[in-house]
């Protein structure tokens, strides 16, 4: 079966491929493809999460692409020593239009995305990104919700139990 597992530049998106490895068997994933997608015309640059910030180029000097390359290649490299074959993809698009291109272009048995990985508010939840590829995507998709953060009182609660 092939994956597809889709990266934003966020840790919600490096989390979502650790989820991934933590149920799935690589014995029966025979290829893994990481993909990220930037939009063309973007007025807001790739999110960058992943990558150390010493490794991260000055804002002047940054590129979209590099981003993406650098994002891809820290998810990818979840995966390696894992067992199935990974390939790496940047595209330029509609996120989810992207996704579901790839998804479509390999055959893919499954995709996983992230949701609300780049510091969308916890009332959305899903995304549009995600709730489109869901919706449209020619076989299962994984959605990886954030995990809902603990509210002081919640924690003191706990803490005293």
């Amino acid at each position: 079966m092939h994956v597809i597992v889709a990266t934003d530049g966020s840790k919600q998106s490096l989390a979502a491929a650790r989820h991934l490895k933590s149920f799935a068997d690589p014995a029966r994933i025979t290829d893994v493809t990481v993909v990220a997608v930037i939009r063309p015309l973007a007025a807001v640059a790739f999110a960058d999460e992943l990558s150390d910030a010493q490794a991260r180029p000055a804002w002047d000097t940054l590129s979209f692409r590099a981003a993406a390359e650098r994002a891809v290649a820290t998810v990818a490299a979840e995966f390696d020593g894992w067992g199935p074959k990974v390939h790496k993809r940047v595209r330029s698009g509609s996120p989810a239009n992207e996704i579901i291109k790839v998804a479509q272009q390999y055959d893919a048995g499954l995709v996983v995305v992230a949701s609300g990985g780049r510091g969308i508010s916890e009332s959305v939840l899903v995304g549009s990104t995600a709730q489109r590829v869901q919706h449209y995507a020619p076989c299962p998709v994984l959605v990886v919700r954030p995990r809902p953060r603990k509210s002081p009182k919640t924690a003191r609660k706990t803490a005293r139990t």
